[in-house]
Order: structure tokens, then sequence, then C-alpha cells
């Protein structure tokens, strides 16, 4: 098994919070593919955030992070958003949606 951090631009942050997700090896990271494992870093508590779901698209293709731009990155945040909707905080109403994104209230397991 090759280690997450093998793949160019994810470093051990990534790795990690792979690993909480179920992730554990750079094999098992492609085959899933990234909006599969994007989703599963959500239900694992990693914090929605567009660049790294697309740090993690460009990853998986072999390209610099920064290689996404015009058409390209605004399809890959229609894909985020809706990954975002259905695989984070989906248990909360809106006004503890809004409270847990500010950090007001502790984040619920998913």
């Amino acid at each position: 098994m090759t280690p997450v951090s093998s793949i160019k631009n994810l470093g051990p942050a990534y790795e990690e919070a792979c690993a909480r997700a179920g992730i554990h090896s750079a094999e098992e990271l492609r085959a899933l593919g990234a909006d599969d494992a994007y989703a599963k870093l959500l239900k694992t508590g990693s914090k929605p955030h567009f660049i790294g779901y697309y740090v993690l698209v460009m990853a998986l293709q072999g390209r610099p992070w920064n290689d996404c731009k015009g058409k390209e990155k605004e399809a890959l945040r229609v894909r985020f958003d809706a990954i975002k909707a259905s695989s984070h905080d989906t248990g909360l109403s809106k006004l503890e949606t809004i409270l847990n994104e500010i950090g007001v209230i502790p984040r619920k397991a998913g």
C-alpha cells in the first residue's frame, strides 16, 4: 500500500483526514475518486473547503493544485456544493448549521 501523501499535492494533513475517513492508501483514494472520497472526509468531521476539494481533484489527475481555472473551476464548484449539501451537517437545522460553520456550537458527529 502506498501512502496517501505520496500523491503530489497531498501532504500529511490530508493523509490524516483520509485515515479518519477510513482511506488508508493512495490506491484506495484513487479507487474511490475525488467526489466519493471528499464526501467521506466531510462525513467524518473534515470542514468543507472548496480549495481542499479541488486540490484533491487536481492531485488525482496528476496536475498542479493551481491548474484549475475558468469553466473547469466553476464546474468543480457545482460538484463541491452538491457534495457538501449531501454530506456535511445533514442532521442539523439551518440555524445549527450556521452556528456550527462559525464555530459557536460543537460539530455533531455524522
